[in-house]
């Protein structure tokens, strides 16, 4: 799939990061808690994707996850799996096996994480970051996948997004996160808002992630226009521990639709 947008979706998708899954499993050697397991609640309870975001050190997710992930997402026809990461370091080679191997893809989203990041904390800067994204970003829609572009809200740099061949951008949402929970949203919201509409305006699709969570998640895409899909791990996963994995998912869910409302 190369579109920028999914006919077979209304509303805001709802990808589920299981990175925090495999960062727990891998504290011992048993398997435990299984991925797969994780994900497949996650699907049974309504999510619309997968998303794994498989690092150099394996500290969380680990190749052979992303194709057992793959493989399970045979059986969802009507679910996304988006693998997202820095293009050069493992995504790409990522990718190239995932389809290699027959097993789905729909999306890759590149990230400019460095190997020592706890976690993204910036997106993509053009026009520094163009002429060595260009042909990473058509080996990968030539795999049949889209590729979002991971970027700060700055409405002049989506014409360069698209320019470069992405499908989607995914705003990263920190900020926002950060001011929701000191009470001022109403100061920045106003910059993610007009970074969707340029990326609308550019023919680009709209993802988002980063902090998002029950809590500010529907007030975002209520004020955000034409957000297709939100990929939520950490404070999703950290919901489970209170409410387990399907009933946290049906409550982003039931966020999503307020949002909509």
């Amino acid at each position: 799939m190369s579109s920028g947008s999914d006919p077979r979706r209304a509303g805001t998708a709802l990808s589920v990061n299981v990175n925090k899954v495999a960062l727990l499993r891998n504290t011992r050697a048993l398997g435990q808690p299984s991925v797969v397991h994780a994900a497949t609640l996650c699907l049974e309870a309504g999510a619309d994707g997968i998303t794994v975001h498989p690092r150099p050190d394996e500290r969380h997710i680990r190749p052979h996850d992303v194709f057992d992930l793959a493989e399970l997402l045979k059986a969802w026809p009507d679910a996304e799996f988006n693998i997202e990461g820095n293009p050069f370091h493992n995504l790409v080679d990522l990718a190239r096996e995932v389809v290699a191997r027959g097993l789905p893809l729909h999306q890759c989203t590149f990230v400019p994480d460095s190997v020592e990041q706890s976690t993204s904390d910036h997106g993509w800067s053009f026009p520094d970051d163009a002429d060595r994204l260009r042909p990473l970003i058509a080996a990968v829609k030539a795999l049949g996948a889209r590729v979002s572009l991971f970027m700060d809200p700055t409405p002049e740099a989506m014409a360069a997004a698209r320019a470069v061949g992405a499908d989607r951008v995914e705003l990263y949402t920190e900020t926002y996160a950060r001011a929701h929970a000191e009470g001022r949203a109403d100061a920045v919201l106003p910059a993610f808002a007009d970074t969707a509409r340029a990326a609308l305006r550019e023919g680009l699709g709209l993802n988002a992630d980063h902090d998002l969570n029950r809590d500010n998640l529907a007030a975002f895409v209520r004020a955000v226009p034409g957000i297709a899909e939100v990929s939520i791990g950490h404070a999703l996963v950290g919901d489970a521990l209170e409410f387990g994995l399907p009933e946290t998912v049906r409550r982003y869910q039931a966020c999503l639709r307020d949002g909509h409302a």
